[in-house]
């Protein structure tokens, strides 16, 4: 893209959809429920570090990783594409993820942080997005996109009152599809870039 705030608006919007903060927040809230005000806090900011850590550290080495693995751009656009469209359909048809029963309160944070936020779609997602748009360009918008999912989870008794249950439902099925379009789209670009 050569319009650089296009090319921000879309690397932000596809991670905001990947990383989905506002489809974490009901099973957030389950975790934590009982917990004080500050304790949730204390556990969104663990959950968004830990999200945050693992996209930098993708966004960092995956060129070097792509180089010592020899792998190419449209082969890990292929390969990303169809694991998108898996996320994406899980998301679409409801198939959700439920952490393992007895978790320790210290755990929460990083098992929301991985593998509820930052999977392996988003972190497939960072890795194509400074491979196409850059780094400069993909660095601002994953900021922006854990800023936004810390306040989510921050606010999540308020956001979770203020959708419901049916809104949260119908944003569920529309991120997946829209998900589901945007492999779709990755998959006939790394093939096109195989031929």
């Amino acid at each position: 893209m050569d319009d650089p705030l296009a090319a921000f608006a879309y690397a932000f919007v596809t991670l905001f959809i990947i990383l989905h903060p506002l489809l974490v927040v009901p099973t957030f809230l389950g975790l934590t429920r009982g917990y004080r005000t500050e304790e949730k806090t204390r556990q969104a900011t663990i959950a968004t570090a830990v999200a945050g850590g693992l996209l930098f550290t993708f966004l960092i080495f995956g060129s070097l990783i792509f180089d010592i693995l020899g792998i190419t751009l449209p082969s890990f656009e292929v390969a990303g594409g169809v694991l998108l469209l898996i996320v994406g359909m899980q998301q679409a048809l409801g198939i959700e993820y439920t952490p393992p029963e007895g978790g320790q309160q210290q755990n929460i944070g990083v098992i929301v942080g991985t593998p509820l936020i930052c999977g392996p779609g988003s972190i497939t997602t960072a890795i194509l997005l400074s491979t196409k748009l850059g780094i400069l360009v993909t660095v601002p918008a994953v900021l922006l996109c854990l800023v936004l999912t810390w306040l989510t989870l921050r606010y999540a008794d308020v956001i979770q009152q203020a959708l419901g249950e049916t809104i949260s439902g119908v944003m569920t099925d529309v991120f997946g599809m829209v998900l589901a379009a945007l492999a779709v789209t990755l998959i006939a670009e790394g093939v096109d870039g195989l031929r």
